[in-house]
This record gives C-alpha cells, sequence and structure tokens, in this order.
C-alpha cells in the first residue's frame, strides 16, 4: 500500500467521500440515487459527532477509499460505507481498510463484527472472507457475515 494513508475523516473530505460512495455503488447498481443514501450527505454529523469511526484512505494527497465502524453495543461493531475507487482496487487498500478498523474496533474491546452486503457483490463478499469473515445470513438481497475478535 506505498504512498497510502488512512486516516480520520476531516470535514474538508465530506464532498470527495460522499462521491466516492455513491460513485461505486452506482458501479455496482448501474444507477445512483442519492436520497437512499442520506447518511453521506453529511458524515461529520452522521458518524463523526454521533461517535462512530470513519476514516478514509489518501494516496499521493487523493481521497481513494473510505470505512466506518458502527459501534453497536459494548460487544458488537459493524463495518458499513467500505469504498475504494475503481482506478484504486486490487492493491490492498480495501483489506487495509478492514484491517484498520478491526484494529480499532479491538482497542475499543468489542467481540465481534458484523458486514452486510448484497449477496450479488462477489468481490466485496471475497474480500470480506479473505479478511476472516464467515457467513452467519442470507436473503433475497443481503448475505450477513461475522468476524469473532
Amino acid at each position: 500500500m506505498s504512498s497510502a494513508k488512512i486516516r480520520l475523516f476531516q470535514p474538508e473530505d465530506q464532498e470527495v467521500a460522499r462521491d466516492l460512495i455513491l460513485s461505486g455503488l452506482g458501479e455496482h447498481f448501474g444507477y445512483i440515487d442519492p436520497s437512499y443514501n442520506p447518511d453521506v450527505d453529511d458524515i461529520g454529523a452522521n458518524y463523526v459527532t454521533a461517535g462512530q469511526t470513519f476514516v478514509v484512505v489518501e494516496r499521493d494527497g487523493v481521497l481513494v477509499g473510505t470505512g466506518a465502524l458502527l459501534v453497536h453495543n459494548e460487544e458488537v461493531g459493524q463495518l458499513v460505507r467500505m469504498s475504494v475507487h475503481q482506478g484504486q482496487r486490487r492493491q490492498g487498500l480495501g483489506r487495509a481498510l478492514v484491517s484498520h478498523l478491526l484494529q480499532i474496533a479491538r482497542g475499543r474491546g468489542l467481540r465481534k463484527v458484523i458486514v452486510e452486503t448484497n449477496n450479488d457483490w462477489y468481490d466485496a463478499i471475497g474480500l470480506y472472507e479473505r479478511c476472516g469473515f464467515v457467513e452467519y445470513g442470507r436473503d433475497e438481497i443481503s448475505v450477513y457475515m461475522e468476524l469473532e475478535l
């Protein structure tokens, strides 16, 4: 992950982070409806001020990835808003993001981290499997995975 740095979200990251997340969703689904993702309209308020962890990946001064850890209770966290710019994929950034957020989860004393993704989003499912997550449920839309810490 040369010249890439994972750091906490800053207010000046808002526009690029939102665009990066929505762009990734658009690539997968073929369209973007921002109204389905109101939380990314104000990442500072919806994540940072709310006490959650939102990080970005910066490479050569350009924001190329995002990820967040939501803490549901003293034992369980959830990874959300994981996104890497299309031109930066397959370079270990997604895995580094997951690893970084899992380290934060361990530091907070969490015992389990969960993820939910669309059951046809094979690249995401593969990433989580490579990071040690195992499937614990599936429905017509989503796959649910967990990692015991």
